[in-house]
């Protein structure tokens, strides 16, 4: 989750500074909307969270011993 925190505070800043390119493409939303921003931001937290938790949950199930010796 660290990576998604790096990633969406780029990402974040990087929309900031490009605001003027971006506000020719939205219509009907500021350029830099911070509704907008903040469910972009946490939907795309959420699907990595989500992303993270399955196979984390799915190895710690697993028996260590099994693990070990299929290798």
């Amino acid at each position: 989750m660290a990576t998604v925190a790096l990633g969406l505070g780029t990402g974040l800043a990087i929309t900031l500074v490009v605001t003027p390119v971006l506000k020719t493409f939205l219509f009907g939303v500021g350029s830099s909307d911070p509704g907008t921003l903040a469910a972009a931001a946490g939907i795309l937290t959420s699907v990595a969270l989500v992303a993270c938790y399955l196979p984390a949950h799915r190895a710690a199930t697993v028996d260590p011993l099994i693990a070990l010796r299929t290798e």
